[in-house]
């Protein structure tokens, strides 16, 4: 259950995001200016940026450090986006702090969006619990994105960059690398490897240091991961060849923060996080829920479709914004069926015109009212959940009661 501030702010955010950093600056300002009393990891990128900073977040946790960790969007609950030492926050803690934050602009006319209250608030939130670091995952680019508001950091990271949000952040990957380069401000910058040639030469421009180059996978089964970088043996639990280069990163992250080696495998190998993947068996049945939402993210998933044997089935949907075309070719040759729904959601995709992207591409196609009424729906023993985060939920809780 929600307090009443994060019920008000869950439905403003419904009038969608306003890109810009001098609301969120002066808001900043205004609680004290919390983010020159921390140490500051900022995260951008197209896919994997979630993996990179709990990653991050769990390599500081391993070293000693208190941590604050701010994500989005949220997967199963509101508060897992705002955690401290990797644990969520109670509710009547957020609630106090985004009541200040909300108070603090209670009479300027141009009022914060909800995303720019919930960025003040967790920084404010972290440097009044004593937290040494923060990790802050980028909402919408970089450059522009609220959390970019920060005025000073110990490290900008990006993942790997690929074509998305391009009405806001450009039609070609040069334009989208612009966007997210605009965190790296007086700080040193980590880059993913795992680039196409196009965002490689844009960033080797740059001059920033790439992290995953040689990296060598030597393990990879549905329970994790195992990959040898820089001449050190990692192991994770994540799945998909992406999130080895994503824990790598990470690693490059944590090094130029000075953490131990040791420390940092160990962080990584407890790291985990809901809905990449994310493998429930109930009854029989192998489910898997991923909030992958473009054609590129979607390569964990497709992995672990391969490494299955046998027929499986897929609940697929969507927001209005993303490429659904091509995430039914990205998809469709691993699945047998396709149930397709509208997620619960002001931005969701209407089904029917998602059925269109797969007809042709599945001959079992069919359309559902919801996410429980596409699972009850499931005949075959490995069913796959995935196109969007708000899918998730209403997925996880349908299979938890499932006898």
């Amino acid at each position: 259950m929600c307090g009443k501030t994060i019920n008000r702010l869950i439905e403003a955010a419904k009038s969608g995001s306003r890109l810009g950093l001098d609301r969120t600056r002066r808001l900043l300002d205004a609680l004290g200016s919390p983010d020159l009393r921390l140490k500051i990891i900022h995260v951008a990128g197209t896919n994997g940026k979630g993996s990179t900073a709990e990653f991050i977040a769990c390599a500081l946790h391993s070293s000693g450090k208190r941590a604050g960790l701010f994500t989005s969007p949220k997967v199963y609950s509101y508060g897992e986006q705002f955690r401290i030492d990797l644990k969520e926050m109670p509710v009547g803690l957020l609630e106090k702090y985004l009541g200040v934050a909300v108070a603090a602009a209670d009479k300027w006319e141009d009022k914060p969006t909800a995303f720019e209250y919930e960025v003040a608030a967790a920084l404010y939130m972290f440097a009044e619990e004593g937290c040494e670091y923060a990790v802050v995952e980028c909402g919408l680019g970089g450059r522009d994105d609220a959390t970019n508001a920060i005025a000073r950091k110990e490290v900008a990271v990006i993942t790997s960059v690929s074509l998305e949000h391009t009405a806001v952040l450009g039609n070609t990957i040069t334009e989208i690398c612009t966007a997210k380069s605009g965190i790296i401000k007086d700080c040193p910058a980590v880059v993913s490897a795992l680039q196409s040639d196009e965002g490689r030469e844009f960033f080797t421009r740059l001059g920033v240091t790439f992290a995953g180059e040689g990296l060598r996978i030597i393990q990879s089964t549905p329970e994790g991961q195992s990959f040898i970088y820089n001449g050190r043996t990692y192991r994770i639990k994540m799945l998909g060849a992406a999130q080895c280069y994503n824990a790598a990163t990470a690693v490059g992250a944590c090094t130029v923060l000075g953490l131990d080696g040791g420390d940092i495998a160990r962080g990584l190998a407890t790291a985990k996080l809901a809905g990449r993947c994310e493998i429930i068996k109930k009854s029989g049945v192998t489910y898997v829920l991923d909030g992958s939402h473009n054609p590129a993210s979607f390569a964990p998933l497709t992995e672990l479709m391969d490494a299955v044997d046998g027929e499986k089935e897929l609940v697929f949907g969507c927001l209005s914004d993303k490429d659904v075309a091509a995430a039914a070719c990205a998809l469709a040759r691993y699945f047998c069926s396709a149930t397709l729904v509208s997620p619960d959601s002001w931005r969701a995709m209407d089904a029917e015109r998602i059925k269109s992207a797969f007809g042709g591409l599945i001959d079992d196609v069919r359309t559902a009212d919801g996410v429980g009424e596409a699972l009850d729906s499931m005949r075959k023993k490995f069913v796959a959940v995935c196109g969007s985060f708000t899918l998730l939920k209403e997925a996880k809780d349908w299979i938890e009661k499932k006898q």
